[in-house]
């Protein structure tokens, strides 16, 4: 009967836990699977290492692993263009913008003009035609002062 070595044990164990990866993604099971892989790598070069070592040296190399990508690759992969955050929120893309009034601000409503359309706009009471600036965004309406 064959032996099998050890250090092929755990390049198994490595082609497991990517497979895991696979069924189960999040990064968790390949970062894990990759210092059971390196795992390997040392036992080929140092076959004789004992098994509490093997035990400690891929507890380390997995939590080395999983932080390396946590602190430098995660970043990384989750960058974001700038303002990507306010993509599909037309509402949020307008704060800072300034508009005209199309229906004079009374008892705090009103409507301003936004493009080919009209927004309504509550704030202080402004007469048609005055240039608002929009300060925030309650759901459909626009938050406005004068602009200045």
């Amino acid at each position: 009967m064959w032996e099998l070595s050890v250090h092929y044990l755990w390049w198994i164990l490595a082609l497991l836990l990517i497979a895991g990866e696979v069924l189960l993604p999040g990064y968790f099971l390949l970062w894990i699977g990759l210092a059971a892989a390196a795992m390997g790598a040392v036992l080929w070069v140092v076959p004789s290492l004992g098994l509490l070592a093997q035990a400690v040296l891929f507890a380390v190399l997995a939590l080395a692993a999983c932080v390396l990508y946590a602190r430098l690759l995660r970043p990384r992969l989750e960058r974001r263009e700038p303002g990507s955050e306010r993509l599909n929120r037309r509402g949020e893309q307008m704060i800072g913008q300034r508009y005209e009034l199309v229906e004079p601000i009374v008892n705090g409503r009103g409507k301003a003009r936004v493009g080919d359309g009209q927004w309504l706009v509550s704030g202080p009471d402004l007469p048609l035609g005055t240039t608002v600036e929009v300060l925030a965004v309650d759901g459909t309406t626009l938050k406005v002062r004068a602009a200045t």
